[in-house]
């Protein structure tokens, strides 16, 4: 074992050189995510790094959708030597200013999605709840993320078409995050094969309005429990106002489990209300070339091979695609309004399964 290069500076949390991590789990990871759409919705790109110790694995992704077309890049090597540089191919992420401007480029080979953005927070990032969801008696997630909603500025293109990216009409959110949550090869089911998970229900919304930034959090089980909730508003001068327990209304097309439309109901440390109504524009599932949980050509932390890339194109009327949906979290861009102001951002959501407060009481019900 040699030391990493961050043993040089000092930010040891444990008696281990910075080449290892505390926790033992396999499925150990460090992330960040991305997302940017311009204010029609017409173009989403979600995009994002991670590296995982205890595999031994780093790789990145991008993803964009143009119409009912989308165009997802891969990227995957080895983890040899942990350091500051966030790097895997021909895709890298550079911090400008920590916590306010960071540098996202990616160049394929093959050019089909490539990219050099810089991200400009609008507000300060926002450290969100600790995130656990059980299953069964084990963690199969426990993390730490922090958010932040802004602007991009720089170029985008896609299949050979170039998009200027203008800070005055691009918006979106990012994360970073890093704990445990399924990566990589799947674990043996064990009991689970018998008792697997009933259902999961779960809505993140970080959107940006002109004097605030708004981030809601809140994942429940089957039978409506909250497992997890945050609420916040942040200020420009980096105040953070929490706005309590969110209670999410959502309207769902007939005959699906897509949100057309969604209402958060906050409410101010005064006991004032504060109301949310979002309307969702297009969308990217995380199931379908960005590499999350469902994704059948490829998974975050699964071992490829040293400098593997690949590049894939859905059209996304494909039947064996919109029969994943259901079944994924989907990221939908967002525009909002709150108290006579119009913001745009992201309404992620999954619900998958029995979700009783929903209504939908096994994994094939749908919308009425």
């Amino acid at each position: 074992m040699r030391p990493a290069p961050l043993d040089e500076y000092p930010i040891h949390q444990s008696p281990l050189s910075m080449a290892l991590v505390t926790a033992t789990d396999r499925n150990f990871y460090d992330r960040c995510y991305f997302n940017a759409h311009d204010r029609t919705g017409e173009v989403f790109l979600v995009t994002g790094l991670g590296v995982y110790p205890n595999l031994g694995v780093t790789d990145a992704f991008a993803t964009v959708r143009r119409g009912d077309e989308q165009w997802a890049v891969r990227f995957s090597d080895a983890l040899d030597e942990r350091s500051l540089e966030a790097r895997v191919g021909g895709y890298r992420v550079e911090v400008v200013e920590p916590l306010r401007r960071v540098r996202v480029v990616c160049e394929p080979a093959d050019g089909s999605v490539c990219f050099d953005l810089t991200w400009e927070g609008a507000f300060p990032a926002v450290l969100e709840d600790r995130h656990v969801l059980m299953s069964g008696p084990r963690a199969i997630l426990d993390a730490t993320r922090f958010a932040q909603v802004g602007g991009w500025s720089g170029t985008l293109s896609v299949a050979g078409e170039e998009l200027r990216v203008d800070p005055d009409v691009w918006v979106g959110s990012r994360d970073r995050s890093w704990g445990i949550r399924p990566v990589g090869d799947a674990d043996p089911a064990g009991r689970l094969a018998d008792e697997p998970l009933a259902g999961h229900w779960w809505v993140y919304a970080p959107l940006r309005f002109d004097d605030f930034g708004l981030l809601v959090i809140a994942q429940e089980s089957a039978d409506g429990t909250r497992t997890l909730n945050h609420a916040s508003r942040v200020f420009p001068d980096g105040r953070v106002e929490q706005l309590g327990w969110p209670r999410v209304e959502i309207a769902y097309a007939s005959g699906t489990r897509h949100p057309e439309s969604a209402r958060l109901h906050l409410t101010t440390p005064a006991g004032e209300p504060v109301v949310v109504e979002i309307e969702t524009l297009t969308s990217v599932a995380l199931s379908v070339g960005a590499g999350y949980g469902g994704d059948p050509d490829w998974t975050h932390g699964q071992w490829r091979g040293r400098d593997w890339t690949s590049t894939s194109k859905y059209h996304l009327d494909d039947p064996a695609i919109t029969s994943r949906l259901p079944f994924a979290t989907v990221d939908h861009v967002a525009r909002a309004t709150c108290g006579g102001a119009v913001g745009w951002g992201m309404f992620e959501h999954a619900n998958v399964g029995r979700h009783d407060p929903s209504g939908f009481a096994d994994w094939f019900a749908t919308a009425p």
